[in-house]
C-alpha cells in the first residue's frame, strides 16, 4: 500500500493520514476526531458487510461508515 483511503484498511493494518478530502462539515468532524496529517491509524474491527469499521486513532477507538472513511487519504509511511 502506498496511497489509499481509510476505508481500504484491513483489520490489523495501520497507515498514516495524508489528508482529508470530504465536504466541509465532515472534513472538520474527521479532523476533530484526530484524523490529521501524520496521525497513525489502525483498523481494529470491521463488520461483515464492510460498511462500518472501528479504528484506533490517538489512543481512542472510533467507528466510521465506509462512506465517511473514503474521504481520509492514507500513506503507508509516516509523513514529515
Amino acid at each position: 500500500m502506498n496511497h489509499s483511503s481509510l476505508s481500504t484498511l484491513s483489520m490489523g493494518e495501520s497507515a498514516y493520514v495524508q489528508g482529508v478530502e470530504a465536504e466541509s462539515a465532515m472534513s472538520r468532524r474527521l479532523m476533530d476526531l484526530g484524523l490529521i496529517r501524520g496521525t497513525r491509524v489502525t483498523c481494529v474491527l470491521r463488520n461483515r458487510t464492510g460498511d462500518l469499521a472501528a479504528y484506533s486513532i490517538r489512543g481512542a477507538v472510533i467507528a466510521l461508515r465506509a462512506e465517511d472513511a473514503r474521504g481520509v487519504l492514507l500513506h503507508s509511511t509516516q509523513l514529515q
